[in-house]
């Protein structure tokens, strides 16, 4: 039977097989800055149970939520063993590390760290997993297409640049690549 696929379009390389983690901050905590913040950080995560595969560049963003300092967001592509709970549950001693602390929602804080997605393992998908506001959020959709340009969303299975075009424009705007 022939292949119906065009070899002129280039193929895209599918990242659904790996896991992904925005980081973002507005609070410096003695750290110079939000981007040194998020360096020490990245350099917690990659000495724990994971191994830091890619990064993306920083970006600044808007807040969302009450009146607050920009954000510095990014994403890694990370490779781990533990299962979706447990990683949560060790993002959350990193965050607790650098001074998180949970009075506000949307609030500023030192340290967000959330878990974008990761394959389903042998026990099927988290109900945790993709992160539910993942397809609304320029601030996790542009440094996630930087790293990983194939990626689809793996309930709505749209391609992340199909994604990013359906972004409503105040989504759009307020997002530096630095």
């Amino acid at each position: 039977m022939p292949s119906t696929r065009d070899w002129r379009k280039p193929v895209l390389m599918q990242t659904n097989d790996a896991s992904f983690l925005a980081l973002g901050s507005n609070l410096s905590a003695g750290y110079g800055s939000s981007v040194d913040l998020i360096r020490a950080a990245i350099a917690a995560i990659g000495v724990s149970r994971v191994r830091i595969d890619m990064c993306s560049s920083f970006y600044q963003t808007r807040p969302l939520g009450p009146a607050q300092p920009e954000f510095i967001n990014l994403v890694l592509k990370i490779h781990t063993l533990l299962a979706p709970r447990a990683l949560l549950h060790h993002m959350q001693g990193v965050e607790t590390a650098f001074g998180r602390q949970r009075q506000v929602k949307w609030g500023p804080r030192t340290l967000d760290i959330d878990i974008l997605s990761m394959p389903s393992g042998p026990y099927g998908p988290d109900p945790l997993l993709p992160h539910g506001e993942l397809h609304k959020r320029g601030f996790v959709l542009y440094p996630l297409s930087e790293i990983a340009p194939g990626w689809v969303h793996p309930v709505s299975l749209q391609p992340i640049s199909a994604l990013i075009r359906a972004l409503p424009a105040s989504e759009r705007v307020g997002i530096t690549r630095l």
